[in-house]
Formats: C-alpha cells, structure tokens, sequence
C-alpha cells in the first residue's frame, strides 16, 4: 500500500510494481498529483545540473545519510533519463535547470500514470488515511471505513502547506514524537510597505544579490502587497527564518568603488531618481527600494547600495509556502527510510524533515527517496 500519489508516492508504487509486487496508492483528494501539476503552471522545473558537491549542498550542511544515498542513487542524470523514459524530452537552461520540453507537468504525469496502471497498479482517491487499527491501515472512504493490512507500507502523504492540494500535515498525529515540528520554506515574508511603495506591488527586481545569514544568492524577488517573495528571497528562505536579517545587493555586478565614483559624477539640477537613473541605470523599482529601505540616506550611498536592509516581520503563514520543513525524522528511521517503531511502513518525500530551495531539488529528492523506499519496501516484500 502506497499512501500519497504524488511524486514520492508513485515513485515508489513503480519500483514494487517493478518487482512484481501487487501495489494499491490510496490519496485522499479527488485526483493525484495535485501539487506536482501546479508546480508546473509556470514551467515545471525537475532538476538541476550542476556538480554534485554544489547540488548537495543546497540540502544544508547536516545532509542526513539517508537523503545523501537517495540522492546519489538518484540525482540529476536519473531524472532526466526518467523523464525522457517517459516521451518527456527536456533541455537545461542557463542556470543549469532542467524543464521538459513542453514546460508542463500533465503531458509528464499523464504518461507516468498510464505506466503504472500498465504495471497493474491500481489507484484510489478520496481514500483518506485515519492511521492504524492494531496493525491495519485504517481509510476513510466514499464507501465507508476500510481497513487493509498490507505487507509493506510507504508513507507518502506531503508536508503541511497547500492543504487546498491535498498538503495539510494532518498524518503527523499518527506518528507522534517521531515527528519535528513544521515550518514554511521556500516562502514570502511580511513587510509593512509603506503608501510610497504602492506603484511597484507586483514588480519584480531583477538581477540583484540576496543574503541572508551563511546564504546568498543571485536572482530576483518581487514586491508584493504582502510583503517580498519570489526565487531570490526561498533560496535565503531558511536563513531569515531563523532570524538572519536580509541584504539586497542591488548592483552586484559592480564594486563599492565603481558606484562610489559613478555617484560622484555631477548631478546638477537632476532628482536623486534621476541621477541614480543615469549614472547607475537604476531602474524606478530599484530606486523606489533604496528609498523605502534606505532611510535616512548616508551622503555615502555605495555601502548601502551593496547592502541594503530590508525589514520584515516574519515568513507569511505555512499554507501559502511553497514546502515545509520539518516532518518525520531522520533518527526515526533505518537507512532505507523504513520506521523504526513499525516494521514494514516507509516513509519518503517532503513528509521527511529536510529543506531546500526551489530550483528543482524539492522534486529531484522526492523521487529519489520514494525510489529508495520502494526498492527496500520490494526487498521486504519479496524476501
């Protein structure tokens, strides 16, 4: 019994239904992959191709063993070759992200799924799972309560944001103490903008640093009524959770020096926007931070515009973050993911306690965990 149909969950569906084992996934929403089809509304990222030690580390550095075999196992080549087994060509951008020619998810799960059902595997949805009588598997379902005692069990039930698509943490009452407690990732934080801001909400400020603690980045970000999110802001995400006050380096292409002397150029009877416009070609939503952010201007506005403050007042609320941290432990499981205190219940994806950014590491280790479950799951099975 595989519970959770999406990436992780029919990742490790295959690798039993691969061993000839018979495999039921059971996910409580009216369809599966919910998540994994609005990930790719905007281009659905897979992976990302770069050398192994720098893909690693976005992880964070107390890699668990168990992430870092599944990784190795399973890393950037392997979904890509995934992909591509199924009609799926892709290609890699300038950053090293890799995308499916098409850019969608459907066209990707559609084929995974016909695979499966070829593989005899078999599908429920609207089955919600309400944990354990003695050793069965109690759901809730159209027809009633069932209960079911299979050989093995892979837990693949998401974390706890997005509960409209079927992520809302819930499964977590089920395993108690083996649980770390949740918290947003790759998510905005809340910043109290004032009326000055107002032309720019929704624009995004591109080609900018981003630091935050031990992390920076290269990117952009967006202004947002809410506050300020965006790629830039989840790759410092964890940082500024934690307290880490955020940096924009609005010009990280030029020295402290070089601004320093373009500023000194003459400004005449120019606005400050002006002369910030001409000698530095800001663009009004760059100028519009340094003044919102920046106040009360140094007469040396170098330092501040390689390290501009930006104030916030903590992440916005985990259902509107992009993954969560926390989730079941990595002390709470054997190296093949399977739970200590249950013989036979995997457990893999983003139910696990680890973070990282957007980019395509969050699918890339969920489908190398769900294929690390499901192939110790087959060897259970089959023994």
């Amino acid at each position: 019994m595989v519970i959770g149909a999406g990436p992780a969950g029919l990742m490790a569906a295959e690798q039993l239904a691969k061993a000839g084992v018979s495999v039921t996934i059971a996910d409580a929403m009216p369809s599966v992959g919910r998540k994994f089809l609005m990930a790719g509304k905007s281009g659905l990222n897979i992976t990302k191709v770069e050398p192994s030690a720098a893909f690693l580390a976005a992880y964070g550095r107390d890699l668990p063993a168990a992430l870092m075999n599944a990784l190795d196992d399973f890393g950037p080549e392997q979904v890509m070759a995934w992909a591509e087994g199924l009609g799926q060509t892709v290609f890699t951008g300038s950053t090293g992200r890799v995308f499916p020619t098409v850019m969608k998810a459907s066209p990707l799960l559609r084929a995974w799924l016909a695979r499966l059902q070829a593989g005899g595997v078999r599908i429920e949805t609207r089955w919600r799972w309400e944990g354990w009588q003695g050793d069965a598997l109690r759901f809730e379902t159209p027809d009633g309560t069932v209960s079911i005692a299979p050989k093995v069990t892979i837990l693949a039930t998401g974390g706890a944001s997005w509960a409209r698509l079927g992520a809302n943490g819930a499964w977590a009452a089920h395993l108690q103490d083996q649980v770390a407690p949740f918290a947003p990732a790759n998510m905005g934080f809340v910043v109290d903008w004032s009326p000055h801001m107002a032309p720019y909400l929704g624009v995004p400020v591109k080609s900018v640093g981003l630091a935050a603690g031990n992390r920076s980045t290269r990117g952009e970000c967006v202004i947002s009524e809410r506050g300020i999110e965006g790629g830039g802001i989840y790759m410092v995400s964890k940082a500024m959770r934690e307290g880490a006050p955020l940096t924009i380096d609005l010009l990280p292409d030029w020295p402290e020096d070089k601004i320093r002397t373009a500023l000194q150029k003459p400004r005449g009877k120019a606005s400050l926007s002006n002369h910030l416009r001409k000698v530095l070609r800001f663009s009004p939503v760059q100028t519009a931070l340094l003044m919102e952010c920046g106040r009360p201007l140094p007469d040396d506005l170098a330092p501040l515009i390689k390290a501009l403050p930006v104030a916030h007042q903590g992440p916005r609320p985990m259902d509107e973050a992009i993954s969560t941290a926390g989730g079941v432990r990595f002390s709470a499981l054997t190296d093949d993911l399977m739970l200590k205190q249950r013989f036979g219940v995997f457990c893999a994806g983003e139910m696990l306690d680890w973070e990282a950014p957007t980019g395509g590491y969050l699918i890339t280790a969920c489908l190398a965990t769900g294929r690390r479950a499901g192939l110790a799951a087959a060897t259970l099975c089959c023994a």
